[in-house]
């Protein structure tokens, strides 16, 4: 796995520590093993979907999912709702914004060592700066860019088009099929934050998963 040798040194220069697994398994395997016990706030990332984490943590932790559905207690246990609807999620936003630890996937990575997240409600950013134990990013390797500039160009131009696609909104991107960013002003856009980690929050402990697979946008 040379392809992630720079990006790794440099981001354990910068104070993260990294973690690389040859296939998404082996990384769900290890997550599951490492987070027990605590609260776990998961954003929308297509990566940690795919790989089934919000199941296998909420059988020995209390995970806040709005793509999954939120707990709450019923006779002394934790039961799980349907996914939540968007105009309710802002409360869950909240408590997966300060659970113990928080899981997200990025939309770009330098190999120098920046880490580009976009979003539209600003839950997801806004949780990887401030209020956890420990974020994980976990990260394909179809997310790693040469430097800052190429993955600022695949945040914007690929993965926040095709998080357009996946939700179906009424934007330019999506209309025209184009794989690119109009920086558009229609209602639905989710272009609308944008965080980009020089290094770890004070405080605060990261940790980069790097996955020898393509996962995600």
């Amino acid at each position: 796995m040379d392809k992630f040798s720079k990006v790794k040194a440099n981001l354990e220069k910068h104070g993260y520590k990294v973690s690389v697994f040859a296939d998404a398994k082996s990384a769900a395997d290890y997550l599951d093993w490492s987070i027990d016990g605590k609260s776990v706030g998961i954003g929308g990332s297509m990566t940690i979907q795919g790989m089934g984490m919000f199941d296998r943590l909420r059988s020995h932790n209390v995970v806040y999912s709005h793509l999954n559905g939120f707990p709450t207690e019923q006779n002394g246990e934790l039961v799980y709702g349907a996914p939540t609807p968007p105009d309710h999620r802002a409360e869950g936003f909240k408590q997966a914004a300060f659970a113990d630890i928080y899981l997200a996937s990025v939309n770009g990575l330098a190999e120098t060592g920046e880490i580009i997240n976009i979003d539209g409600y600003g839950n997801r950013v806004a949780a990887t700066l401030f209020g956890h134990e420990k974020v994980y990013f976990v990260v394909g390797r179809n997310k790693l860019a040469p430097d800052y500039d190429s993955a600022l160009e695949r945040a914007r131009n690929v993965a926040s088009p095709k998080n357009a696609c996946r939700k179906n909104a009424a934007t330019p991107c999506v209309a025209s099929g184009a794989a690119r960013c109009f920086d558009c002003s229609a209602p639905d856009r989710i272009c609308c934050g944008m965080t980009v980690l020089l290094r770890p929050s004070i405080g605060m402990e990261y940790e980069v998963v790097l996955i020898d697979e393509d996962l995600g946008f």
